[in-house]
């Protein structure tokens, strides 16, 4: 389990990618890089990390599920993923 103040710290660059997402784009479009490099670090869309959403563990992140392979293995195997079991041959 990922500390807390990491995830605290992704939650905060999530939302300032969302806030200057917008504004981002139009700058670039219109290629005023000064004013790109005014805009705060966070707000790029490149600094995100994929995390697990229940633990915030940063390897092994699985995109469909939007979790890491250790919380998808134990919710597949009590049965809260539908349409997922485990093989056996």
């Amino acid at each position: 389990m990922a500390k807390l103040s990491i995830k605290a710290r992704q939650i905060k660059r999530e939302k300032l990618v969302d806030h200057y997402a917008k504004k981002r784009k139009e700058l670039k479009e219109a290629g005023d890089f000064r004013a790109l490099d005014l805009l705060p670090r966070n707000s790029s869309a490149v600094r995100l990390k994929n995390r697990c959403q229940l633990t915030g563990r940063p390897r092994g992140y699985m995109r469909h599920f939007g979790i890491c392979r250790n919380v998808f293995r134990d919710m597949a195997l009590d049965g809260k993923i539908p349409g997922v079991k485990k093989s056996s041959w």
